[in-house]
């Protein structure tokens, strides 16, 4: 039983969102309990201030982005299951017609209509899951998931579960390009893994989520996925992936989606990145790229900053005709955590975000480098210490 919880802690720190890994020495921060056999983690992040997005396309509004998630896992029929809930409030905090000011980004609808220089916000459920894992052969273990909001083996482990973004307020603007899938309805997934190497294949309803952002979109399984991942060292985390997306977009019912995408994680010291690149292969092919990363200075002081290139058609827009424009994303921002009160460890930040369009979009924005500002104060776990749950599951 020591041994299978040790195990279990291990993969614990290496569980990124749905079954994606993320390298097994990224910071952890949750709470985290034992009991009697279950082994019990909460994790949250609340993310509450003023965005406000400059230009002609910007708009602005003291908005929140949070989610909250929590696992329990039990040994079962020779391994362990995990039961998992995500729960999200930006359909009351970041919803309505402004939802998440953000120049440059695309993806989704509101009232009908493509979403643009806006994040929508996430669905209340963003995940609702169980894990089944089990010692085949051998280094060889098998891995089950069944999520009626979930996340297939498609991309690397989403935005908000990296540790190179923890304390950024921004989703990526190439997050429709690379793990928009981080919530789907449903997910089944199945794979194979050993200490290094994990391949997996998922099928999944591939529309996107509808514009009611409180309940399940349930659909047929009629996409599907792999991924292969590695962790070659503690520090590194790498995957490639291929995903067929039936029908993603409700304005373009028609259309499917090829999405290939690789990433690698890093976690060495004060250091986290996280480097990806996404492409969506449809009736117009288009790629990104993505760099960003954290940098923990003392344990409260944290600057972070974040660089892309995506290339957008021009009705992901709202610009008329089929031309393809190549946009950037630069978000540099600094974030203090105070000393944990309890559970709750309080933060403040700041995050500047600053764009590039062509010279075709100049007269839209207004300006060619369209740029905002967002400060906010959070709340989040306090970092945990791998030798403390150690200790924990010895008892």
């Amino acid at each position: 039983m020591i041994l299978l919880a040790i195990l279990l802690a291990a993969m614990d720190a290496r569980e990124g969102s749905g079954t994606s890994w993320r390298p097994d020495d990224a910071p952890m921060y949750a709470v985290h309990a034992m009991p009697g056999d279950w082994m019990v983690m909460l994790h949250w992040s609340v993310l509450a201030g003023y965005d406000d997005q400059w230009s002609a396309q910007g708009s602005r509004r003291a908005t929140s982005v949070n989610w909250i998630m929590g696992m329990a896992s039990h040994p079962l029929l020779g391994g362990e299951v995990e039961l998992r809930s995500m729960l999200s409030l930006e359909p009351l905090t970041a919803g309505g017609p402004t939802q998440l000011p953000l120049l440059l980004q695309t993806g989704e609808t509101y009232g009908g209509t493509p979403l643009h220089d806006r994040q929508h916000p996430h669905d209340l459920f963003m995940e609702v899951a169980a894990i089944w894992r089990r010692p085949l052969a051998g280094e060889v273990n098998l891995e089950l998931y069944a999520a009626p909001s979930g996340e297939p083996a498609l991309g690397p482990t989403a935005f908000m579960h990296r540790a190179s973004s923890m304390v950024d307020p921004f989703p990526p603007i190439g997050h429709h390009w690379q793990d928009s899938t981080h919530i789907s309805f449903p997910v089944l997934t199945a794979g194979l893994y050993t200490g290094a190497l994990k391949l997996e294949a998922s099928a999944f309803h591939g529309r996107e989520p509808d514009e009611n952002r409180w309940d399940l979109d349930f659909g047929a399984l009629d996409s599907w996925s792999a991924r292969l991942a590695a962790n070659p060292s503690r520090a590194l985390s790498l995957q490639v992936s291929y995903g067929y997306l039936h029908s993603p977009e409700a304005l373009r019912p028609d259309e499917s989606e090829h999405r290939f995408t690789a990433s690698a994680q890093y976690a060495g010291g004060p250091l986290s990145a996280t480097a990806v690149y996404g492409r969506n292969a449809a009736a117009v092919s288009t790629n990104s790229l993505l760099g960003e990363l954290e940098l923990d200075l003392d344990g409260g002081n944290t600057p972070f900053a974040r660089l892309e290139w995506v290339q957008k058609p021009a009705d992901e827009l709202a610009v008329p005709g089929n031309a393809v424009y190549d946009v950037g994303m630069a978000v540099v921002g600094f974030a203090h955590r105070f000393e944990p009160i309890g559970p709750v460890s309080p933060l403040i930040g700041i995050a500047a975000d600053v764009g590039l369009v062509p010279g075709s979009l100049e007269a839209r924005y207004g300006t060619r480098t369209p740029a905002g500002l967002f400060v906010y104060l959070g709340l989040q776990p306090p970092r945990m210490q791998m030798h403390h749950m150690h200790h924990m599951e010895m008892q």
